[in-house]
C-alpha cells in the first residue's frame, strides 16, 4: 500500500512526469532496495530503489515507510550510472 498526500500526489508528475500509477507499477515489479544513510534519521529510515513500470521505464525513487505504508519522497527516470547498476544487478538476480 502507498501513502499519497497533498505533499507528494502530484510532485514527481509535475518535477519528473512520473504518474502515481507509474510509481506504483515500479514497485511491483520486485524493485532493487537500498537503505540510505545519508539521509536517514533516528525517527525515520530512507530507502532508496531502482526498478522498472509494466511499459520497462525505469525508475530511481527515494521514499520510506509510514504505518507500514510505502511514502514516495521523489521519482525520476534512472541515471545513466543507475541504469547499469540496475543491469548488473538484474543480471545476477
Amino acid at each position: 500500500a502507498f501513502l499519497w498526500d497533498e505533499g507528494n500526489i502530484d510532485k514527481n508528475l509535475k518535477k519528473h512526469n512520473v504518474t502515481v500509477v507509474e510509481s506504483e507499477e515500479m514497485f511491483m515489479g520486485g524493485p532493487f532496495v537500498a537503505t540510505d544513510p545519508a539521509h536517514s534519521t533516528k525517527e525515520e529510515k530512507r530507502l532508496q530503489a531502482l526498478g522498472k513500470t509494466k511499459s520497462n521505464r525505469r525508475l530511481f525513487a527515494a521514499f520510506t515507510v509510514r504505518n507500514n505504508k510505502i511514502r514516495i519522497i521523489s521519482i525520476r527516470n534512472m541515471s545513466k550510472r543507475e541504469e547499469r547498476a540496475y543491469e548488473k544487478l538484474e543480471k545476477n538476480s
